[in-house]
């Protein structure tokens, strides 16, 4: 692989490290990225082959988890291609306008995940705090109007950050020792008065994920709630079970999300590389986890999963 340098010369140019003082590994390191991508797409694919054709599944909860399994098609993908381009090719030249591309297309697409995941409580705590409106509440054209909200919501949120980074000047070595074109990677790289840019990132942070944290514990706080008038145990236990895969997929989501966003900005004290690999891990392995919990933890798509399995056998 040493063989091909393809790094431009380019001063307009940004150059993708990869993963600085782990050259010497970017091979090895570029197996379980290859792996953790072939698992994902696996996962997500089988999903929503497994929802699209079963028209039993043609349900609100269903079409959510296909609306989840498309961001986590695209998180990775943005991801993996250039970062293999790097380890196996030593292909890291990006022109202004593809990084800043890759950037709004990542950090739109984890915004509409975490707008998914908001959906997905609230569909939780209709189901279980007023199961009688269900059908009527949430329809599928109505989960559809929902993702759409959060298609644009997204749109709208992310788009000034790649327009206020263009307009922002950028250092003459324009290095960055990242994988990706991450928000804060390319923030660094600027100079001169960057006080706008740096205050709508931060607020952009603390508003969506903050915004969509509230709105999920709210919801369950109501389930909770719920629960607790439960008389009957099983009734207790079988509410309980359809709320802990969702947990489950918040917790591998939000809890990797700010554990990164956090060493990004205050570890000053931990190494680069461990910055960049947690950054990676974090757009990776919520991903490939997602359809393996939720295979696991419902009776109903596991079932048809296994027979979807069978037949294309």
């Amino acid at each position: 692989m040493a063989a091909f340098n393809f790094t431009p010369s380019d001063p307009s140019t940004f150059i993708l490290m990869g993963i600085p003082g782990l050259e010497a590994a970017h091979i090895w390191i570029s197996i379980p990225f290859s792996m953790f991508y072939i698992i994902t797409l696996l996962g997500n694919f089988t999903l929503l082959c497994v929802v699209g054709k079963e028209q039993t599944l043609h349900k609100p909860m269903y079409l959510l988890l296909c609306m989840l399994a498309l961001t986590d098609i695209a998180t990775p993908t943005f991801v993996v291609l250039k970062a293999l381009g790097i380890f196996w090719f030593n292909l890291k030249g990006i022109s202004m306008a593809g990084c800043l591309t890759q950037m709004f297309f990542l950090h739109m697409v984890s915004v509409i995940h975490s707008a998914t995941l908001v959906t997905m409580a609230f569909d939780r705590y209709v189901a279980i705090c007023i199961p009688l409106r269900y059908t009527t509440i949430l329809t599928n054209t109505r989960i559809a109007k929902l993702g759409l909200i959060g298609l644009i919501r997204a749109v709208l949120f992310i788009l000034p950050l790649p327009v206020l980074m263009s307009q922002q000047p950028f250092c003459a070595n324009r290095i960055i020792p990242h994988t990706q074109c991450e928000y804060i990677a390319v923030f660094k790289m600027t100079y001169g008065d960057i006080t706008v840019t740096r205050i709508y990132g931060l607020v952009l942070m603390f508003v969506i994920k903050g915004f969509d944290l509230k709105l999920i514990a709210l919801s369950y706080g109501l389930i909770i709630t719920a629960i607790l008038r439960i008389g009957s145990k099983n009734a207790h236990q079988k509410a309980l079970n359809t709320c802990t895969t969702h947990i489950c997929v918040m917790l591998t989501y939000y809890t990797s999300s700010i554990f990164s966003n956090l060493t990004y900005r205050f570890g000053q004290g931990i190494a680069p590389h461990v910055h960049i690999i947690l950054a990676d891990l974090y757009l990776l392995i919520p991903p490939m986890l997602n359809p393996i919990i939720y295979g696991i933890r419902t009776k109903e798509l596991r079932d048809k999963v296994g027979k979807y399995i069978c037949c294309r056998r």
